[in-house]
């Protein structure tokens, strides 16, 4: 499991760890993980040209540390300073006394265009907004040219706690961050802009509970469930599905076959689809008689293709079990009677819906994906689950935001969503927690996302077929 802390906490356990340290030992493990880390990327070190864009705090002193120590083995270096009286003092020396330069902005251009690597020590993790004009002239130069870009710590420009970019940033290739990861390193937009990703230990003692989790194989394969001997279909779960419509019966037909792969034992149909559910899965339990009669459920999804049938939808949120909300669903639910539920309810909402349901443009949402679902799942006491380029499932009770590491942009499709739907209530019929349920949903429709892509453009219903493919991979 990877973890992410904000920036106040990360400060707080780098103060902690330098009271005990001499004085600049801290700087150096820092510096010493982003050289080996620059040098991995130039492959050969002597004879490369370097450019350190240095700014005025520590990511700064950082890259002009890491520039000294790949100078000593024969790079090129030249440090550009961008806030020259308020540069490291004792990493401007180092550098010098290896070998390296110092530049001033005037003729950065021209460094930056000759350069093979460019190190971005611009703005630490305390930055806020976008880049200053100064730093975005230098972000345009560095952006057209062929240099390979390493971010200290994490790209200038981008928010460490909450991965918004509010204005001009730089992108990077490699993004080496010290400590643990920041959660803007996770979540989009500010993602993008990292790259790859390289963690550095530096000795930080963090706290157990960290701002956000990004779950991997391991932890995805401790939460899945596995029948024992003496397990029935009913044992494992019964999952009902309430979706579809007259106009939409494939969202009904792809929501079952989320469902079927999802580890419940069983399936039951509630709607007008059931013609076109049995036509392709004809082990589903079909019923006409509405939620509340069709007969024992562990879980409910509601929502896919329902249309405008708020009556349905209601009829599901009254019952006492564990309730996937979904597409239509959110729209037709009231805030009040999912406030009010006992069972749990895990919502799934994209950010076009997850924008309507808090009032607010689509654009917001996108920009600040963190906030957004924290602020639903307070709004409506449920945990929720908020898809996009980054997924990231919020509980009712707030603690840490999980985001999912899988998927892949071909997952924007129609029905994808509600593949989703389907697997995530089959989790909750089996007995996850809403929060595990989406967690473990969401990573694995990303990975069988993966699986059926290829690379290529991908249906819904080949997504479906691969998540057997997927619990595999993560079991074993």
């Amino acid at each position: 499991m990877r973890s992410a802390y904000g920036v106040e906490t990360v400060r707080a356990a780098e103060r902690a760890l330098m009271a005990r340290l001499p004085e600049g030992a801290l700087m150096q493990r820092a510096a010493a993980g982003l050289a080996a880390a620059c040098a991995g990327l130039l492959g050969r070190v002597y004879g490369s040209r370097v450019v350190l864009l240095v700014g005025s705090g520590d990511n700064g002193g950082d890259a002009l540390y890491a520039g000294a120590r790949l100078a000593r083995r024969g790079a090129g270096v030249t440090a550009v300073l961008l806030a020259p009286e308020r540069a490291h003092a004792g990493g401007l020396a180092a550098l010098r006394a290896a070998g390296g330069s110092v530049a001033g902005s005037a003729g950065a251009e021209e460094l930056i265009e000759r350069a093979d690597l460019v190190v971005d020590g611009i703005v630490g993790i305390g930055g806020k907004g976008g880049l200053r004009p100064g730093a975005e002239a230098l972000a345009r130069v560095v952006e057209r040219s062929r240099a390979a870009v390493v971010a200290v710590d994490l790209p200038s420009g981008v928010d460490a706690d909450t991965g918004e970019v509010r204005g001009a940033a730089l992108r990077a290739d490699l993004t080496v961050t010290f400590g643990t990861h920041k959660p803007g390193l996770l979540i989009d937009p500010a993602r993008e802009y990292a790259g790859v990703v390289r963690l550095v230990d530096i000795g930080l003692e963090l706290p157990a509970e960290p701002a956000l989790r990004a779950l991997q194989h391991a932890d995805v394969a401790r939460l899945l469930p596995a029948p024992a001997a003496e397990s029935d279909k009913y044992r494992r779960g019964v999952v009902g599905i309430a979706a579809g419509s007259a106009r939409y019966p494939g969202a009904a037909v792809l929501a079952v076959s989320g469902a079927l792969r999802g580890g419940a034992g069983a399936v039951r149909y509630v709607g007008p689809a059931g013609d076109a559910v049995l036509a392709r899965f004809p082990e589903t339990l079909v019923s006409d008689r509405g939620p509340a009669k069709a007969g024992r459920v562990q879980a409910w999804v509601v929502g896919p293709g329902a249309g405008d049938d708020a009556g349905t939808v209601a009829e599901v949120l009254a019952a006492d079990v564990p309730v996937l909300l979904d597409a239509d669903g959110l729209r037709l639910a009231e805030r009040d009677t999912v406030r009010g539920r006992r069972a749990p309810t895990l919502m799934t909402p994209h950010a076009g819906e997850a924008a309507a349901l808090l009032g607010v443009r689509r654009e917001e949402v996108e920009e600040a994906r963190l906030a957004a679902v924290r602020e639903l799942a307070a709004a409506y006491r449920a945990t929720v689950l908020l898809k996009g380029s980054t997924t990231l499932i919020a509980d009712a009770g707030g603690g840490a935001v999980r985001v999912n590491p899988t998927g892949t942009p071909w997952l924007a499709t129609a029905g994808s969503g509600d593949v989703l739907s389907g697997l995530g209530g089959s989790l909750l019929a089996a007995g996850l927690p809403a929060l595990d349920a989406g967690s473990a949903a969401a990573y694995l429709h990303g990975l069988a996302g993966r699986f059926a892509s290829d690379g290529a453009p991908v249906g819904a219903h080949d997504v479906a077929d691969r998540i057997p493919q997927a619990w595999r991979d993560v079991r074993h």
